[in-house]
């Protein structure tokens, strides 16, 4: 067992302190290595190390739930770093904390967001590729019923209202512009998400909560994996010589 594997295992989420979001708020005014390397000590005891722990509580509560979500407070966190080689914008750190939390058996799984006045929780399919457009444009004229259970379902929309993401401006072509399903065909991203508030954040039921909003986020999980796995299984398929082998 790693050194840091023996810390996280003794570590319980306490809620994020304030003087986390309070770090982060000032990392975005002082987004230069000259203010940030002095203070990655604060960093990684403020907002690193809570949401590593985070992390931990949320992978046993999802375990113990049924949640189709996995979560690892090694694998899960973001790093703080930004990828600058193609980015006009080189700031060199992300002024948030988020974490990733990858469905069980692959598709698209769930986000975590803490930065101040901008904190949520949610999942999807962000950013797809094309193959994976089309899939759910695809699902969607081919079994219109069964995605809108899924995406009406009672708890669904009780915890993040309806599906939301980047869209066009019109029924993309090849599809009828008064399909019953018009406005879910222009969707380019297929996402969901509730706000927390600073108060949510920084209590220890945080991990109860997510949990809960997750878990009622079940049958549209369902969907996207479903979804996610169209184009997969059409390249198995190609590669294997068609429907016959």
């Amino acid at each position: 067992m790693t050194e840091d594997m023996t810390m996280l295992d003794g570590m319980a989420f306490q809620g994020f302190p304030r003087a986390g979001i309070d770090f982060l708020a000032s990392l975005a005014e002082n987004n230069d290595r000259a203010w940030f390397t002095p203070r990655k000590a604060d960093y990684e005891r403020l907002v690193k190390r809570p949401l590593e722990a985070l992390c931990a509580a949320l992978g046993e509560r999802f375990a113990e739930r049924g949640v189709p979500l996995t979560a690892d407070p090694l694998r899960s966190p973001f790093r703080i770093y930004r990828d600058v080689r193609f980015s006009r914008d080189k700031s060199p750190y992300k002024p948030y904390a988020s974490a990733r939390f990858p469905a069980v058996g692959g598709g698209p799984g769930g986000y975590f967001h803490l930065a101040p006045g901008d904190i949520f929780a949610g999942g999807g399919i962000w950013h797809a590729e094309p193959s994976i457009v089309a899939a759910w444009r695809r699902e969607v004229t081919t079994n219109g019923p069964e995605v809108r259970r899924a995406i009406e379902d009672e708890a669904f929309v009780r915890t993040f209202g309806k599906l939301d993401g980047e869209r066009l401006k019109r029924v993309p072509a090849g599809f009828a512009r008064d399909d019953p399903n018009a406005e879910l065909l222009t969707l380019k991203d297929v996402t969901f998400g509730r706000r927390l508030s600073d108060d949510d954040v920084m209590s220890p039921s945080l991990p109860d909560l997510l949990t809960d909003l997750y878990a009622a986020a079940g049958p549209v999980f369902a969907l996207l994996a479903r979804v996610a796995a169209q184009p997969q299984a059409a390249v198995a398929q190609e590669t294997s010589g068609g429907p016959e082998g």
